[in-house]
């Protein structure tokens, strides 16, 4: 790749996130060529200007002063790919949760999908239970209170997982 194509996708991503960071979602869209987000964790896609913008707009009624930290860059053939941190207040309703006050910060890796020049897609990928347990909704599967809850929710697939595991014995 050549080192003003790599520039250009770079100044591109940056121009983005700090459009993002500053809330300014007019300027941030206008960045893509063909604005479009894939969430991994949720297999959720915005596509579109109008989707884009109300993916944007739901986080940041949930979180009002959310941020992305980048903290590492590195560049593919047809992407630029940045490692980051995702933080935040709960002070919103968000995807049907009350706010609950409480702050999410979390590892995310961001894949920005180039066409030559053009930005096309950002495809997200981080571990949707670490904001979920840090909003206090779930629970991490290992501790005490989490192995209550998959107790409690989980009967019939935890029955079905005993009897299995006394069958081979």
């Amino acid at each position: 790749m050549k080192s003003s194509l790599r520039e250009l996708r770079e100044a591109t991503v940056r121009e983005h996130m700090e459009a993002e960071n500053a809330h300014d979602f007019e300027r941030c869209i206008a960045a893509f060529d063909h604005p479009r987000y894939e969430i991994v964790a949720t297999g959720e896609v915005w596509d579109g200007r109008s989707g884009v913008n109300t993916l944007l707009n739901e986080n940041k009624k949930g979180f009002p002063d959310f941020q992305f930290h980048p903290e590492k860059m590195h560049h593919a053939d047809d992407a630029v790919i940045v490692e980051g941190r995702f933080t935040g207040t709960h002070d919103g309703s968000w995807r049907g949760l009350p706010a609950t006050g409480r702050k999410v910060d979390f590892a995310l890796i961001i894949v920005f999908v180039f066409e030559g020049e053009r930005m096309v897609c950002e495809r997200t990928y981080f571990n949707i239970g670490t904001p979920l347990t840090q909003l206090g909704v779930a629970r991490d599967p290992n501790s005490t209170g989490g192995k209550i809850a998959t107790v409690l929710n989980h009967p019939l697939a935890l029955g079905k997982a005993l009897v299995r595991a006394a069958r081979r014995r």
